[in-house]
């Protein structure tokens, strides 16, 4: 399949009936979508993932990604790297997370389990070659020295920091170890200049957009659950941003996309 149209890269099938998924696949691909990632919250829910990611459609494709969400890292054992990877080891998969750090909850004593778990993750994608899709939020200066001292360490990994609602320096930084941008529908929301500022300075081959979903709805359907068909609009409002056609700016990301997921064929 020739892939033309946009991707969301991040989106949450679990979260949809079995009942409703039919018809929001339907209005995904009407949207001009042809491709998405379910992302994984929990290790323990890994095939759940896989079984989403055989929804797949004659001209849309699905795919997961398995790891467990910092919110989640006190609710399940975490396996080590190598089970990670092991359990990683399918075609349907073609990343590792969400992992990353949350502190929005200023829940202090959970935070070295964050670390932790996300070290354990940046191993993971290391052993695998699949890129981490990292969630970070209110912990930009603890995000950025974990990623700095992994990759000085132990070399670089590929990786994507979804929903960026940082300020510029985590993306400066990110972007200078080698990692990609993706932006969410909060790039629609009237009070997201800052973030609209960085969206507008990402080089052009380091940028993915997505939906989240079925959270942060973009304008014009904020406020509504949010599902993937949705990323039209906020790939709208990128592209005019950067002073791209729509078509230009669905090209560019797909293939930034399949660039930092090369298991997604």
């Amino acid at each position: 399949m020739t892939r033309t149209g946009l991707t969301d890269s991040h989106c949450h099938l679990a979260h949809f009936s079995d009942g409703e998924l039919p018809e929001i696949l339907a209005r995904t691909q009407q949207a001009g979508v042809d491709g998405m990632v379910t992302i994984g919250t929990r290790l323990s829910r890994a095939q759940q993932q896989k079984k989403l990611a055989t929804l797949d459609q004659p001209d849309l494709r699905v795919w997961c990604t398995i790891g467990t969400h910092p919110d989640h890292v006190t609710e399940e054992d975490l396996p080590d790297a190598a089970t990670i990877a092991a359990m990683a080891d399918d075609p349907c998969v073609v990343g590792i997370g969400e992992s990353g750090l949350d502190y929005f909850h200023g829940q202090a004593d959970v935070r070295p389990l964050q670390h932790e778990s996300f070290r354990v993750h940046i191993d993971a994608a290391r052993r695998t070659g699949l890129p981490l899709v990292i969630h970070t939020r209110e912990a930009d200066e603890d995000t950025l020295a974990i990623l700095r001292d992994e990759t000085t360490r132990n070399g670089a990994f590929p990786f994507l920091i979804h929903c960026f609602s940082s300020g510029p320096e985590l993306a400066r930084g990110a972007l200078a170890l080698g990692g990609y941008i993706s932006f969410s529908g909060i790039a629609t929301f009237s009070r997201a200049q800052s973030v609209r500022d960085v969206a507008k300075d990402v080089p052009a081959d380091r940028l993915l957009v997505e939906t989240d979903s079925p959270y942060l709805a973009p304008v014009p359907r904020r406020g509504k659950r949010n599902e993937p068909g949705y990323v039209a609009y906020t790939a709208r409002v990128l592209a005019e941003l950067r002073g791209m056609e729509d078509a230009a700016f669905a090209e560019m990301t797909t293939a930034n996309f399949s660039r930092l997921f090369t298991q997604a064929v």
